[in-house]
């Protein structure tokens, strides 16, 4: 059974947290003791007699308050598949916590109040999407029952989001009337919105395809730890165990060690504790090769004929996280994937607006949540592709050199 990440993002109020309850409270994922407490806990009572945005927001002041401040992460499975869903913050403030939610989804659910139709935090969500390269984008049309299941509402919605979304380069939006707080066209089809006929949204989220995304034709692997037992049974046993981040491995195959450009073959590849004949993206394996060569933790084997971008200055778009401003000069960690390594900021280019997604002249330091263009420059050098090509090894994060906190989401370019 495989596993869909998806981020729910919407601006304030519009549902997001209520939609998740309801996904796992007609899911049946909630166990019998947190729906009593869920009872207890309830202020804004459905027909159920419970407050379903209770179940993902966790914090007390977001209890406190009918906010999301924080991304959170909950779980629930069907028959059909398993689920891995992040609440992210409607708020403005919080645009960072969004960017971070979504940096590992595959699909992403934009909720729209019918009421209010699309917004600006609505088409800031559908640029931070753009500028992720979200493959899949699902606009969920909510609180239809506020509207009197207006399927001229919901089509008006439609038309308006569809002229965003072409203009963002947005492909494969499905659209989907619902109604969280009732559970219309969430599991089951609603008779109150007859007009739609297409199916709810969990099976749709059942059935999206989502394998196509991986990709297999850019082979990537890097070392994250060299086994070597040296025992008795083991004398001369070598491997280099880490997760195949795209592409396929087998015995056989030529490759390059970057960054040390060392040409040599795969000699036997195993996973599981078996040797196999292939491995394929996302599997862990451990990969032996024909020469003695010195190999660490974080070089990366590609297949010679498909090179990375081995560099140690390069441009970079990050989303600043830090309440200290981010300045030309300014020096941090670079964690890219298992490699760290200082680096500096060279130049910053310029911001963009996320409202619009022009450019805007970098005059000033860059506050919490803008994003900026930047020329980085690194102590030695870094194995990458760039985000769009390959978001796995296009992207990274900057760490603070003295608090060892995450200050920047960074996209390679």
């Amino acid at each position: 059974m495989d596993i869909l990440r998806f981020i729910t993002a919407g601006s304030v109020d519009d549902g997001k947290s209520t939609l998740i309850g309801r996904l796992l409270y007609d899911s049946k994922s909630i166990l019998v003791d947190q729906l009593e407490a869920l009872e207890k806990q309830s202020k804004n009572k459905n027909a159920d007699g419970i407050d379903l945005a209770i179940l993902t927001d966790g914090l007390r002041a977001e209890r406190e308050q009918g906010i999301t401040i924080d991304v959170a992460y909950r779980y629930f499975s069907t028959p059909k598949r398993k689920f891995i869903i992040a609440d992210a913050p409607g708020h403005v403030q919080y645009t960072r916590n969004m960017i971070t939610g979504a940096s590992n989804s595959q699909l992403i659910i934009i909720l729209i109040d019918a009421r209010q139709g699309v917004i600006e935090q609505t088409k800031r969500h559908s640029i931070i999407a753009s500028l992720l390269k979200m493959k899949h984008v699902v606009v969920a049309v909510n609180k239809m029952d506020l509207v009197d299941y207006s399927e001229e509402v919901f089509n008006n919605i439609k038309k308006d989001y569809a002229t965003a979304a072409e203009s963002l380069g947005l492909k494969n939006v499905s659209y989907f009337p619902i109604s969280a707080f009732n559970g219309d066209n969430i599991v089951e089809r609603s008779e109150k919105m007859s007009w739609f006929k297409e199916e709810p949204l969990l099976s749709f989220l059942e059935n999206v395809e989502v394998s196509d995304d991986v990709d297999y034709g850019s082979s990537r692997f890097q070392v994250q730890y060299v086994i070597r037992p040296q025992t008795e049974e083991l004398h001369d046993y070598r491997g280099y165990a880490g997760q195949v981040i795209s592409g396929t491995y087998k015995k056989g195959d030529r490759i390059t060690i970057l960054p040390e450009n060392i040409e040599t073959t795969i000699s036997k590849v195993e996973t599981g504790g078996a040797e196999v004949e292939e491995v394929f993206a996302l599997q862990p394996a451990v990969l032996h090769l024909e020469d003695d060569i010195d190999v660490s933790r974080g070089d990366f084997f590609v297949k010679t004929d498909n090179q990375l971008k081995v560099e140690n200055e390069f441009e970079a778009l990050v989303c600043w996280l830090d309440k200290r401003e981010l300045n030309e000069g300014n020096k941090y960690f670079i964690q890219h994937k298992s490699r760290l390594m200082k680096t500096i900021v060279k130049e910053i280019e310029y911001k963009i607006d996320v409202n619009t997604l022009q450019q805007i002249p970098a005059k000033d330091s860059v506050k919490l949540n803008e994003i900026v263009k930047v020329r980085l420059k690194t102590a030695s050098t870094l194995v990458f592709d760039s985000f769009e090509k390959n978001s796995a090894t296009g992207s990274a994060i900057l760490v603070d050199e003295t608090s060892n906190s995450t200050v920047g989401a960074v996209m390679l370019l």
